[in-house]
């Protein structure tokens, strides 16, 4: 299963919904979504994006868990 940490690393930032989704272009519903590990995807250019608003890597965002 894969783990969503979002919240983790927006929180880590300081970084409300509305304002990262503002950034990189993607509705705050839509972000709101992958937040909550609701996604079923993500785009890599969208993954791109968060990485770089958060000035993260991929891993910090999405996590592997047996279950």
């Amino acid at each position: 299963m894969i783990i969503v940490n979002l919240d983790i690393m927006m929180a880590r930032r300081k970084i409300s919904l509305g304002e990262l989704a503002e950034k990189i272009d993607i509705t705050p519903a839509n972000l709101s979504i992958l937040k909550t590990g609701k996604a079923k995807a993500i785009r890599f250019s969208t993954l791109e994006a968060i990485c770089k608003e958060l000035d993260c890597q991929p891993g910090d965002i999405l996590e592997f868990k047996e279950g």
